[in-house]
């Protein structure tokens, strides 16, 4: 196979290539194929366009024939008609000399083959070199563009972020060094500024806040402070009443105590069933609850503030390792395609999910396994060969065997007819006894009738010589008489008849002796010689059919495991990218830990927007649980008031009771007490005024804070997520150009930009050292193409000297044979040669009778029966089990040998034909020149056909023309391509024309490499190819949907349904 300069050759079942860097493809593949280049062209490949060419211009047609000829090669022929004329010593050492010479120039060949192959090495390698430099350079060239765009990229993210910025001095690109620093430094300055006035912001809000809360809080002690004294005034106001009432009551004493015991068992119901209907317990216990969540939550608060502060300033390690989550995500996630891809193939390949160095085990275990298919396939295609061979003996044996049995049985038949041999025999010896006996009959009659007439005639009163009796009448006597002389006169003939009839007979019985041994040869053949040849053919068939099946099952095996080494090879590149993305996701975990380490303390998966909005929901939560536990004191204050106002109520119905019981006899101090508590009361009454007097500014400071809070924390909300977006922004713009610059200083740190320049030298440097040796390479070459000629020059005319001696060798040993002839034709001329040649003649002829006639009478039985154990023993040895083998090599030799032979004669008579001699009038010399044409012959006239012919006949003579080439050159390569033959041809050449190439077919069958390529668009054509029993398949091309050619493979027999 040959695809774009590569030559593959399959040996010992492996692919083996030759490149063209190597040899010359040209050469390579004439060698290959056997025939020159001309041929290839013009005779064996020749497109419709061009087959004509037989009928072209004289010129080129010259051209062309020289070239098919290779007409300047067979100036050397004329050597082989010449003799030697000098002295032998004089043509030993002109042998000797060639011989040297040749050896020498062989030798010079072989010299330049070796410095052809250091050549070929030292190009091969530098090749290789300047292909590793070309794609250094590429990586090198690829890795300076993209420092350029990074400058020019990093330029413009600067330009960017300083106008957003409002910053001066960055309008113009490229920037220096100088200009950079002096950039970070300004953004540096404005991170700064924003982030103070954030915090100036943040500081400003906490001041509100804890104004508010201080309010609130004086607020809540005042209003608690009049709630307290209003209880206390209502409760001394009660008790004035109660004492007022109690003077009044007085005068009632008995009426009153027994109304106070019935209010105080009421009160102490009332009691009881507020002390037991109480939740301060639990409320405390929630109150508690609430103090410790609302403790949790200022920590929460603080840790939030101190988590922003940090992160703050981890705000570019955070970048950084948020872009290491995403590659790691992406690579996971091209991992998981890879794997979903191919786990069904790969898990049903090998059973799991395997990695790039057990993908390449396995594929190099299946290779194997390949081969060793492979190997085995060709082993059962060997034995398929020898048992077709076997079986091809064995039918051409079967042939032969039924042949000779036909042949027996037709003689049999012929002899016998369709009865058996012994009993025809029986019979025609039962004929011939008869026979006899009529003979001796007829012998005997003719003396038996003419006594019988002498008797009847001489005698005077005749009486019938066999019966005594007398005749009745002279009429009757006759009419025996005459009778007997009329059968007398028949009997002669009929003896001759009766002889000849035994002679036949005799012959025949003879004959019929002779073809025992025939019969006997019949029935072997019959009952045992065919039965065991068809019984072996059968065996063989069997072998055949069973190798046959092995060799499909080996087929479809290799082809399954072709297919799941080209599925696994098909997964080979992915699965080494898998690997490929594996080592970088281990090597991004790595970073990934780096980055961790240097925020260590520090929750990853959060950012500024979730701890402010958590800070926001951490006051909203704190201020929840103030209210709450602001709110649960409150119950647990009116709960305990209540109680307490219980139990002050049965309290004092007890008193009441104890003081009415007892107060009877001190009214006096009961008068006084009065006059104590309107005075407290009037006490309390003051100081509820004046705290009254300090809320009401409190409440209105409060709510004028609250609002001022409202305002300022809607004014400052605005000003703080712009602040935080163009932190944010300015942070995001400075990573990125932080990243171009990164990649710049690693560029111009690595010394990339010189290393691209030396690579650059090394590479023009490799150019010129390949350049060189690649004109080394050519003059080689083209020097062992001159030596190689030299020497087939030198050889030729060795050839010539070594005939010429093996000749003047020849002569001598003839002189010597002729004397010996003399001498012994003097001693033969003193016998009487003719006399005894003729005593020998007479008694090898008497010999030969002897010996057949004593084999006839002896029969050819045994002499059968030893010829065929003996032909069966011959069959068994080496030599004729592979005498067909043999034969066949022989004869290709000998054909080969008597063609080259033919053909040197050919070529040597047809230089002769048709060639012109011109007289060079300025140099004087004559040259032979040869002028080629095509003619037709009508009668004795020889015309040119060109001009003269129509369209079918130039196409026939150009078929008939490459054929004759074809025949003739191609023996080396039993190759023809015929494009659209049948063109310009009516019905009746091209049906003539496909039985002429069923012909060429059926003649070239037995030849391996015989290979007959036929284009054609004629249906009809391939149809009439396809009835002979040499062509089964063809192939169709045709568009398929897609517009793309399509080659399909079809039998004859549907091309006989396509036309119906």
């Amino acid at each position: 196979m040959y695809v774009g300069g590569v030559i593959t050759r399959i040996k010992h079942g492996e692919k083996v290539s030759l490149s063209s860097k190597c040899a010359e493809i040209d050469r390579e593949m004439i060698t290959a194929l056997g025939v020159s280049k001309a041929v290839l062209n013009h005779v064996i490949f020749c497109h419709q366009e061009e087959s004509n060419w037989p009928l072209s211009e004289g010129k080129a047609l010259k051209q062309k024939f020289d070239d098919i000829f290779s007409a300047t090669r067979y100036a050397v022929i004329s050597f082989f008609g010449s003799v030697f004329q000098g002295p032998d010593d004089q043509l030993q050492e002109m042998y000797q000399n060639h011989q040297r010479t040749v050896r020498e120039k062989e030798r010079r060949l072989t010299e330049c083959q070796r410095e052809l192959e250091r050549a070929t090495r030292e190009c091969q390698r530098m090749n290789n070199v300047k292909s590793d430099l070309l794609v250094e350079q590429g990586r090198l060239q690829l890795e300076a563009d993209r420092h350029v765009q990074n400058i020019k990229t990093r330029d413009a993210h600067v330009k960017s972020l300083a106008s957003y910025l409002e910053l001066d001095g960055y309008e113009r690109t490229p920037f220096n060094d100088r200009q950079i620093q002096s950039f970070h430094k300004q953004v540096k300055e404005r991170q700064d500024q924003e982030s103070e006035t954030l915090n100036q912001i943040t500081q400003k809000e906490a001041q509100k806040q804890q104004s508010i809360d201080d309010i609130r809080d004086k607020k809540t002690g005042l209003e608690r402070t009049v709630d307290l004294q209003r209880q206390r005034q209502e409760k001394k106001q009660q008790e004035l009443r109660n004492l007022k009432a109690d003077l009044q009551r007085l005068d009632g004493s008995s009426t009153r105590l027994q109304e106070l015991e019935t209010e105080l068992a009421k009160a102490e119901r009332e009691l009881d069933s507020a002390v037991q209907g109480s939740t301060v317990d639990r409320l405390k216990e929630e109150v508690t609850q609430l103090q410790k969540q609302k403790a949790e939550l200022d920590r929460a608060q603080r840790k939030l503030d101190l988590e922003m502060e940090t992160l703050n300033t981890h705000t570019t390690a955070r970048t950084q390792m948020d872009m290491l989550k995403r590659d790691k995500v992406d690579k996971e996630e091209q991992v998981r395609k890879i794997k979903a891809r191919h786990t069904d193939d790969l898990v049903s390949l090998l059973g799991h999910f395997p990695n790039k160095r057990q993908l390449e085990d396995w594929i190099y275990s299946k290779s194997r396994e390949i081969n060793a298919t492979r190997d085995k396939l060709g082993k059962l295609n060997k034995d398929l060969a020898s048992g077709e061979q076997m079986k091809s003996h064995c039918a051409a044996e079967i042939q032969k065997k039924e042949e000779r049995l036909a042949s027996y049985e037709e003689k049999l038949f012929n002899a016998c007819g369709s009865r058996q041999l012994q009993s025809e025999l029986v019979k025609l010896q039962e004929d011939l006894e008869k026979c006899s006996k009529q003979r001796a009959m007829l012998a005997g009659a003719t003396a038996v009738y003419s006594q019988f007439i002498s008797q009847l005639t001489e005698e005077g009163e005749p009486c019938c010589p066999v019966c005594q009796r007398m005749f009745p009448s002279k009429t009757d006597l006759d009419d025996v008489i005459n009778d007997m002389q009329s059968k007398l006169r028949l009997v002669p003939d009929k003896l001759k008849n009766t002889e000849q009839d035994l002679q036949r007979k005799a012959k025949r019985r003879d004959d019929m002796i002779a073809l025992k041994p025939v019969q006997q040869s019949v029935i072997d053949l019959q009952e045992k010689e065919l039965p065991e040849l068809r019984n072996k053919l059968q065996s063989v068939n069997r072998d055949i059919e069973r190798l046959k099946g092995e060799i499909e099952e080996q087929e479809t095996l290799l082809s399954m495991l072709m297919s799941e080494e080209d599925t696994a090879k098909a997964c080979q590149q992915d699965i080494a990218l898998m690997d490929r993305y594996q080592l970088d996701l281990q090597d991004i975990e790595r970073k990934i830990a780096q980055q961790a380490s240097k925020l260590h303390g520090v929750d990853h998966n959060r950012t500024m927007q979730q701890i402010s909005q958590e800070k926001q929901e951490t006051q909203h939560r704190l201020d929840t649980t103030s209210s709450k536990m602001e709110l649960k004191r409150k119950l647990i204050q009116d709960q305990q008031e209540q109680i307490q106002t219980l139990k002050s109520g049965v309290n004092e119905i007890r008193a009441e009771k104890l003081e009415i019981s007892s107060n009877m006899q001190r009214r006096q101090q009961l008068e006084e007490q009065c006059v104590e508590i309107s005075s407290e009361i009037q006490v309390l009454h003051r100081e509820i005024q004046e705290a009254k007097e300090q809320v009401s500014p409190l409440a209105a400071a409060l709510e004028r804070q609250q609002q001022e809070k409202l305002e300022l924390i809607s004014r400052h909300s605005q000003k703080h997520n712009e602040g935080q977006e163009k932190i944010n922004a300015i942070k995001d713009r400075l990573k990125n150009i932080t990243s171009f610059e990164r990649e710049i200083q690693k560029y111009t740190e690595e010394g990339k930009e010189e290393y691209k320049e030396q690579k650059e030298a090394e590479l023009k440097d490799t150019e010129s050292r390949l350049y060189e040796a690649e004109k080394h390479r050519e003059k080689i070459n083209k020097d062992m193409g001159n030596i190689r000629q030299d020497i087939d020059t030198q050889k030729v005319q060795e050839r010539w000297l070594q005939d010429n001696l093996t000749l003047r060798k020849r002569v001598e040993e003839l002189k010597e044979v002729a004397k010996k002839r003399d001498v012994l034709l003097k001693e033969m001329g003193n016998m009487q040669v003719m006399q005894l040649r003729n005593e020998r003649r007479s008694l090898e002829n008497n010999l030969e009778d002897l010996k057949r006639n004593r084999s006839v009478a002896l029969g050819r039985q045994k002499g059968f029966e030893e010829e065929i154990i003996r032909c069966q023993k011959e069959l068994r040895e080496d030599q004729y089990c592979k005498a067909e083998e043999r034969f066949r090599d022989k004869m290709i030799v000998m054909r080969t040998t008597e063609l080259a032979n033919k053909d040197l004669d050919i070529y040597y008579k047809y230089v002769e034909i048709r060639s012109d001699v011109d007289e060079n009038a300025s140099a004087g010399v004559k040259r032979r020149t040869y002028n080629y044409r095509v003619v037709m012959v009508k009668g004795d006239t020889a015309l040119d056909m060109r001009g003269r012919c129509s369209a079918g006949q130039k196409v026939l003579a150009s078929l008939i023309i490459r054929l004759a080439l074809a025949e003739t050159f191609c023996l080396n390569c039993g190759i023809l391509a015929l494009d659209e033959p049948t063109t310009n041809l009516d019905r009746e050449n091209i049906e003539s024309l496909a039985h002429a190439l069923v012909e060429i077919i059926k003649s070239r069958s037995r030849q391996r490499n015989f290979q007959l390529l036929i284009i054609t668009h004629d249906e009809d054509f391939v149809e009439l190819l396809g009835r002979s029993n040499y062509v089964e398949h063809f192939y169709r091309i045709k568009k398929n949907i897609d517009q793309c050619s399509e080659i399909t493979r079809c039998s004859i027999s549907s091309l006989n349904t396509y036309l119906h």
